[in-house]
């Protein structure tokens, strides 16, 4: 096979279909067991915190994490696991100067940061396919000393009123002194990875670099007092040899192979990955050659390697001298002991012995596969992208599905055993079940998970996995029904029904858009896998059932649900007013719950078509959702004067405070909506006759079902908690582009506010919203993220949804000034589809224009060696589109993929039986 061999057409694709994704392991190999499944931090987690108080991030800081063994997962750098991470392959790096390995990224625990926790270094995730055949990953690695410390204390002297001290700003890049470390893996077979490591030189001087490949095996064998034997990785060859075999048992031995390059030399580090006691605690060592032994020999030429050449942690050490503008690569392949001993033909098959002692070099195909496997990235995301897509959206499009891809992590957590402690440990301090997660002792994870990012949110959350899902159904689906269908398995899902919201708190409360994210994998799907969606149609039941018993404290349809999410977007912590002050009945919540009742009645109506029993159910989920809708207009919510909805605070007293805060949490009713198309709904008698019934003996829901003449064929009817007049009022405050409209989408909070802050006296004390576009100014929820005022991906993505679907509806017949004063009269399809470009638009460059998501540091769009690598944040300022928050929050902001790929297509949410199965069941 030579470089230019052309891509397979359909490879990857033909990959995905043989490998499993429905938490089944594969009788064979499958392409899926072995990727991107390593943390980037695991110190500062809820998972390895046995304190007393459930201060996470000083029981477990960055200074234990290269001397101190994890309990639940690992962390490394451009690291691949199996899919139980029993083994990890990564990259260390050495400057010469740093007073430690960079093993993994560096950023600021909660209470270091001004803006909260903060990774500050520099990395992209720039490609990847779906079996992980291929990762393109990049980091620029300083060359002068990592200021470690001056991150620290910078930021730790400004307040919340400041921008956070980033690593641009110490100089360390300054005349191009640093690094360009490039890695790529590809596989030639499901368990034989090829990675290559490419260390560039950007600076103007020649400079050395320590690159460090390493292995090593997750700590399994110290928590128990009968343990498991224990895996070992040993040299084969000597300390200069080019082979490690790593021994495991009940499994197949793993060979790692280096090619150093031409006339080089990489020498073979060992040690364990046991905790160094006597440096953290300063107890007696359990081995002479603890975690940090080659950190230790490498930094200080410490006696801290095993000089036997074992271990369970492993390294080639190589030491590059490059110069300026030039640039080395590593290649290191890891396979299987089977595999090991024949070559694998790049297109999957087997082919002749290339076992080295046969002569026969193991790394003789190694660029053709790499090769290979780049085009057939290309080839595959061709087929995904539109034919109109620009060439800048499908940069910005293939590296948000690589974000996406990367952020998968293996997620270790068992409640039970967490609580109660590790038989050959100290047992955890009393009361730890009331510091958080004592009542989901059932949960028990040993899953790879759709992360928010790997570094500053390495645990799942529950509402960010619907939005990752929805994304990753246009490159998986399957993956993503898998993925939905697993946060409902019995091992997360609460016995009574609640589903988990994230690891800091499993017991709060996330909005519920799982029956949302489940219906559009669906139609991504192609609107065919029925038995998916009545597998998450009946979890999703008893999910719906412990909203209703336990979020709709009056009986009143008006829900109350906490933070849902928005964080500090209220003005009070709406997760913890004190009873004895009253009761937030929300307008986000009830209009969630109408939403999750129309996703609901969508479900049942798709199912008929092979049950006729779901027509019941359909019936319920009508009835339920016009009786929401109607309390949330008609009980206080909605605010006729402001044409906006409101939380609403019954207080002790007896009094009534509407929060009047112009926001997201009012916006969300207009999420609320579907379109069914009657012409399509078939042999539906019951349910339609029902409806009708209904509907005459309330006529007050009427309003809440929109009917429009669809032409000679037959009609359409919109069920929307906001009717279609009632919608126009609404919109006229938010398109606004001194209220609700950024330049770069929907603002979570009205700048409005900036002249006019929202105050509130609840309990003798003062509460205050104003608006804040960038990074918060106060402490709530940890101060890490900011909802009042900058542009959030989820909301304004289910808002664009929403108005494409009122189009679908109500047609040309229903505009709006767009934006507000400007004399442009738009449908709700045209704003719909602006909105979409304003978001897309943060990542898109201008000639010598920076995008607007890296508007403060040009470097990071404009330098030719960074503009290419783009970044997806957790939000970005209200006012200029700045991102901030976690740098790496691939998980909901890869949306913006689905916005690029769904451009043309304008899905309409027309909820009807398919025409093929009308009269099934009957």
């Amino acid at each position: 096979m030579t470089d230019d061999s052309p891509a397979e057409p359909g490879a990857e694709r033909r990959r995905l279909a043989e490998t499993s994704s429905d938490g089944v392991p594969d009788a064979a190999p499958g392409w899926r067991d072995w990727g991107p499944y390593v943390a980037e931090r695991a110190w500062g987690t809820v998972r390895e915190d046995y304190s007393a108080d459930g201060d996470a991030w000083r029981f477990f800081p960055h200074d234990h994490a290269r001397s101190r063994t994890y309990r639940w997962n690992e962390d490394g750098m451009a690291a691949f696991c199996d899919d139980q991470q029993n083994w990890c392959l990564g990259l260390a790096l050495w400057n010469g100067v740093d007073p430690i390995l960079k093993e993994r990224m560096f950023g600021l625990s909660g209470p270091e940061g001004n803006h909260g926790e903060d990774v500050k270094e520099y990395w992209w995730y720039l490609d990847a396919t779906p079996t992980h055949s291929w990762q393109r990953w990049r980091y620029h690695y300083p060359q002068a000393e990592f200021p470690y410390d001056e991150l620290v204390s910078v930021n730790a002297a400004r307040s919340k009123t400041e921008a956070e001290y980033e690593l641009v700003d110490t100089g360390v890049f300054d005349d191009g002194r640093y690094w360009v470390v490039t890695v790529d893996y590809a596989k030639a077979g499901p368990r034989d990875l090829l990675m290559s490591v490419t260390v560039e030189n950007a600076g103007p001087d020649e400079a050395t670099i320590h690159v460090l490949p390493s292995l090593w095996m997750r700590n399994v064998w110290s928590w128990d007092t009968e343990p498991p034997e224990r895996p070992r990785i040993a040299a084969s060859g000597g300390r200069d040899g080019r082979t490690m075999v790593a021994s495991r048992p009940g499994a197949a031995d793993l060979v790692l192979r280096i090619d150093p390059g031409e006339g080089a030399s990489a020498e073979a580090l060992f040690c364990e990955n046991e905790t160094n006691r006597e440096r953290l605690f300063g107890e007696p060592a359990s081995t002479p050659y603890p975690k940090d032994g080659i950190n230790d020999d490498v930094v200080a030429g410490a006696a801290t390697v095993n000089p036997a050449l074992d271990g369970t942690k492993a390294a080639f050490h190589q030491v590059l001298t490059v110069p300026a503008g030039g640039s080395r690569v590593i290649r290191l392949r890891l396979t299987e002991r089977a595999d090991a001993a024949a070559s694998v033909d790049p297109s999957g098959g087997a082919a002749a012995s290339a076992e080295p002692s046969g002569g026969v070099d193991p790394f003789g195909d190694f660029d053709a596969v790499m090769h290979l496997r780049a085009a057939e990235a290309d080839e595959f995301y061709a087929s995904v992208l539109p034919a109109t897509t620009t060439s800048q959206e499908a940069a910005i499009a293939r590296q948000a599905f690589a974000g996406l891809l990367w952020s998968k992590q293996f997620f270790h957590f068992d409640v039970r055993r967490w609580l109660a402690g590790d038989p050959t440990s100290p047992p955890p301090p009393p009361g730890r079940e009331y510091v958080r997660n004592g009542d989901w002792r059932h949960l028990s994870s040993r899953d790879v998970i759709l992360m928010p990012d790997p570094w500053e949110y390495p645990w799942f959350a529950a509402w960010d996995l619907a939005f990752h899902c929805v994304t990753m159904a246009h490159i998986d689906p399957e993956y993503a029904k898998a993925q939905l269908i697993l946060i409902l398995r019995e091992w997360y899902m609460h016995p009574n029904g609640q589903l988990p919201a994230y690891e800091w708190d499993f017991a709060d409360v996330n909005p519920p858009i799982e029956a949302w994210a489940a219906l559009r994998v669906f139609e991504i799907d192609g609107g065919r896998d029925f038995h998916f969606l009545g597998r998450i149609f009946h979890k999703l039941l008893m999910n719906f059932t412990w909203w209703t018993n336990n979020k709709d404290h009056g009986d009143n349809n008006l829900f109350e649900g906490g933070f849902m999410g928005l964080d500090n977007i209220a003005p009070l912590d709406r997760s913890t007013l004190p009873p004895e002050l009253g009761v937030l009945e929300q307008a986000d919540s009830t209009a969630w719950m109408a939403t999750y009742a129309l996703h609901l009645l969508d479900m049942a109506l798709l199912l008929t078509a092979h049950d006729r029993a779901y027509e019941d159910v359909a019936t319920k989920f009508f009835e339920h959702f016009l009786v929401i809708a109607s309390s949330a207009n008609d009980a206080g919510l909605w605010d006729d004067a402001d044409s906006f909805y409101y939380d609403l605070l019954h207080l002790a007293d007896g009094r009534e405070v509407p929060m009047k805060v112009r926001s997201l949490v009012g916006l969300v009713p207009v999420t609320a909506s579907l379109v069914f198309d009657r012409t399509k709904m078939g042999r539906l008698e019951e349910f339609l006759h029902r409806g009708q019934v209904f509907l005459t003996r309330n006529p007050g829901y009427r309003s809440l079902v929109h009917v429009r003449e669809s032409g000679a064929a037959g009609f359409t009817s919109l069920m929307a908690l906001v009717e279609p007049e009632r919608l126009k009022r609404v919109l006229g405050g938010v398109v606004d582009e001194d209220g609700m409209l950024s330049p770069h989408g929907i603002r979570s909070i009205s700048a409005w506010h900036r002249e006019h802050p929202f105050r509130v006296d609840v309990g003798g004390a003062e509460a205050v919203v104003d608006y804040e576009p960038g990074e918060s100014t106060s402490g709530l929820f940890g101060g890490n993220s900011n909802w009042r005022g900058p542009v959030w991906f989820p909301l304004n993505v289910l808002i664009i949804e929403s108005l494409r679907g009122y189009d679908e509806s109500l047609g040309e017949t229903h505009r709006v000034e767009y934006p507000a004063r400007s004399g442009r009269l738009l449908t709700l399809g045209e704003v719909a589809d602006d909105l979409a470009e304003r978001l897309v638009g943060l990542f898109v460059s201008d000639g010598d224009r920076p995008r607007p998501a890296d508007a403060r540091y040009p470097l990071l769009s404009v330098d030719a060696r960074w503009r290419d690598n783009i970044t997806f944040y957790e939000y970005y300022h209200g006012d200029t589109g700045q991102g901030l928050g976690a740098s790496h929050q691939t998980g909901w902001t890869a949306l913006v993929a689905h916005l690029i790929v769904t451009k043309e297509q304008r899905p309409k949410r027309i909820a009807a039986v398919p025409d093929a199965a009308v009269g099934a069941g009957s």
